[in-house]
């Protein structure tokens, strides 16, 4: 499942459609942003106080924006606006995002797909966590729908300039490349989504880590900053792991390749990327099939309106796992990093559906191409291994290129045919599992 769409759309673009307003207010997710608490004054005291501050906000804003312009390559088109927001307000913003850009079905389609593919546990609930770990984590933010940066009322402005730098740099990219437009991502392609994103948030975080080591004494301020208070992690650390390293995707694997594009041709190739975006994950993780542009298999899967009658069955999610998501499914169970990237690489394309009926069976249905018979051998055998782990309980088979098991949440058929690779979880019986998988292969 793609958590680019789970997960990153609903704040998660799997919450992910998708994670789209989430790119916007988790920026201190990978730079780890102290959060530390002040006396309030109240009255006068406390009016005196916000405009004092406020005045200093909006000239630290013109001073970093400067800098963060001439450090970056993008000329200052227009006067960026700057606010300090109250916890409270911050909390509103998150809740009417959330609640403007996701769905109660869109929500319930990402839980129960993290859910099916063992990714979370059977209680989760995608949108309070959404909520805990974003009031937690989030310190600043640019909107790109108003054009304005604010930065949270309790944090040292002195010591988070190199934060300011982050977001003021999506301030600069949305002036040049229109952030708006990562906004309202087509349906179906997670995967590319999440890649987007890395390129705009590994942008940034390349250009703050810049700004700070252009200063000795900058850097200075800014891990005093971070060592003064406990950094609070708490709902980070508890969220499933799926949706905690899809969460930071976009700033640690995007800080990689953004870095690798600059050392090919420094910032104006990563400018042009804005026009030649990244593809998939699969580029982001390997840059140089990104250098060579090789594009992701189209894979799609048959009309299966006969076996899924709407009367019966609904489906949930339509979408691409990507290199990056198998990667997640597979090392959610096999736990060995390593083996998990090296059976995920290879990856061409796919694609997969969810369906649920009204008694709540889910049923998983996935195709995936890889670039050779070898990669799609390695994914099949790591994949059965993961379902092995997935189902431990349950009635096995292998024969030949196919492996199969009865399962307490329906039946599960894997099976390897050249260079792809059907795989269906939860279907009630085998006979239709099979006539499934022969439809897809075009076996019938």
């Amino acid at each position: 499942m793609t958590m680019s769409k789970k997960i990153t759309d609903y704040a998660p673009a799997n919450v992910r459609r998708r994670a789209e307003f989430l790119a916007l207010f988790l920026s201190l997710l990978a730079i780890a942003a102290s959060v530390g608490l002040t006396v309030t004054p109240t009255g006068a005291q406390q009016d005196t106080a916000n405009a004092t501050r406020n005045a200093a906000l909006v000239a630290a804003t013109s001073e970093v924006l400067e800098e963060t312009s001439q450090l970056r390559q993008l000329a200052i088109l227009r006067p960026v606006q700057s606010s300090a927001q109250s916890r409270a307000e911050i909390q509103s913003m998150i809740v009417s995002s959330m609640d403007q850009e996701t769905t109660p079905a869109q929500l319930h389609a990402a839980e129960v797909t993290l859910k099916k593919l063992g990714l979370a546990p059977a209680d989760f609930q995608l949108r309070p966590l959404m909520i805990r770990l974003l009031t937690e984590q989030v310190a600043g933010y640019y909107d790109p729908k108003r054009q304005q940066f604010h930065l949270a009322d309790w944090i040292d402005i002195e010591g988070q300039k190199p934060v300011m730098a982050h977001e003021l740099t999506h301030a600069l990219q949305d002036q040049h490349f229109n952030l708006l437009r990562f906004e309202h991502w087509p349906k179906g392609d997670s995967d590319a989504e999440l890649a987007a994103h890395a390129l705009i948030e590994g942008d940034a975080t390349l250009a703050m880590t810049m700004y700070i080591t252009s200063n000795p004494l900058r850097a200075l301020s800014f891990l005093k900053s971070l060592s003064g208070t406990e950094v609070a992690t708490e709902e980070l650390n508890k969220a499933p792991r799926a949706v905690r390293e899809t969460l930071l995707f976009p700033y640690q694997e995007g800080l990689n390749w953004t870095h690798t594009v600059y050392q090919y041709g420094g910032w104006t190739n990563v400018s042009q990327a804005f026009t030649q975006l990244p593809q998939s994950t699969e580029q982001i993780l390997h840059p140089e099939k990104y250098f060579v542009h090789e594009p992701p298999v189209k894979v799609s899967l048959p009309n299966l309106t006969s076996f899924f009658r709407p009367a019966v069955w609904r489906r949930l999610d339509s979408d691409v796992n990507g290199e990056w998501g198998f990667y997640l499914i597979l090392d959610q169970f096999l736990k060995s990093s390593a083996e998990s990237k090296r059976a995920a690489a290879g990856w061409g394309g796919d694609h997969y559906e969810v369906y649920e009926n009204r008694r709540g069976q889910v049923v998983y249905v996935s195709v995936s191409a890889w670039d050779t018979e070898r990669d799609a051998r390695e994914f099949f055998d790591a994949y059965v291994a993961r379902t092995r782990l997935r189902y431990s309980d349950a009635a096995t088979a292998a024969v030949n290129d196919s492996w199969s098991a009865q399962t307490s949440e329906g039946n599960v058929l894997i099976r390897l045919r050249g260079k792809q690779v059907v795989a269906i979880e939860g279907l009630p019986d085998s006979r239709t599992t099979r006539a499934i998988t022969n439809r897809i292969l075009g076996a019938e």
